[in-house]
């Protein structure tokens, strides 16, 4: 893609999504998230109807007298954007590919923080750490993040959710608000995702195509692994056939909706041909 072209596009997206998050998101992202991160202020002495699980208990035995630690609001909070850019987010069979989904969420949620005035990271992952920006503020940040979820040529295309989660872990010790977004056609990363999700407050989007919940009978098809590039046929008139696929596609959602659930994380499941902003903002306002 040239130059001209990648502007046009980045363009297009920030236009788009930025009259989302001016409008409608930013509102609904400042009532979710504020007061999430807390920071530590002062030390005073206890009074009638405080909290007893701030009690200072070094200081309350220094002082022989009751003391509190006192919070207050960090008002500038960190979000991390992280974006399976494996093979299957080239997928789409309406109006659009996965990962062009995945992209304007992504750049409606960045505006949105902007205009909390946060900082936003961004991650890129298949079974690898493909790219990682360190958060920081400001519209020209965004915008680089939304020309490399465009332009970003993946070195692998398999899909490893486990070892992303690991990265995130070591490049971000401070509390941060997480969203990954992914088909989420992975397993074996429960264990990973509960230690994650004990320290930030994380959030799966899960973007999906109509046509992956169950395949067609079109007869025998010429078919090819996103993540593998393997090319094989499949007679879809079997049932047989069909039940399966359906069977291991199931399987995958149920794992992924059990392992955010058991963690205690977020889940938002957006279809590429319906509107993610009724899904967003439904899930903001329920939080």
């Amino acid at each position: 893609m040239d130059t001209k072209e990648l502007l046009k596009r980045v363009r297009k997206i920030e236009i788009k999504t930025r009259r989302l998050s001016d409008h409608i998101f930013s509102g609904e992202y400042h009532s979710s998230f504020k007061g999430r991160g807390m920071t530590f202020s002062e030390v005073r002495k206890y009074q009638f109807g405080d909290d007893i699980r701030n009690i200072d208990w070094n200081v309350t035995a220094k002082l022989n007298e009751p003391h509190i630690k006192v919070f207050e609001e960090e008002r500038e909070l960190t979000m991390m954007l992280m974006v399976d850019v494996s093979g299957s987010g080239l997928f789409g069979t309406v109006s659009q590919f996965k990962k062009d989904t995945i992209t304007e969420i992504s750049a409606t949620l960045a505006f949105s923080a902007t205009q909390n005035n946060d900082k936003i990271g961004l991650i890129l992952f298949s079974d690898e750490i493909e790219l990682f920006i360190p958060p920081s503020k400001g519209k020209t940040h965004v915008l680089r993040i939304i020309r490399e979820l465009i332009e970003y040529k993946p070195k692998s295309l398999k899909t490893d959710i486990g070892e992303a989660l690991k990265y995130l872990a070591n490049v971000q010790k401070k509390k941060a608000i997480v969203f990954m977004l992914s088909d989420f056609m992975d397993d074996d990363y429960q264990h990973t995702l509960k230690i994650v999700g004990k320290r930030h407050d994380f959030t799966g989007i899960r973007v999906y195509d109509k046509a992956e919940e169950e395949i067609q009978n079109l007869g025998m098809i010429r078919v090819k692994d996103p993540e593998t590039e393997e090319s094989f046929y499949v007679n879809t008139s079997s049932a047989s056939v069909r039940k399966n696929f359906a069977k291991y596609y199931r399987n995958r959602v149920d794992y992924f909706q059990n392992s955010f659930k058991k963690s205690g994380s977020g889940i938002i499941e957006s279809r590429v041909d319906q509107s993610y902003v009724k899904q967003l903002l439904g899930y903001f306002k329920q939080r």
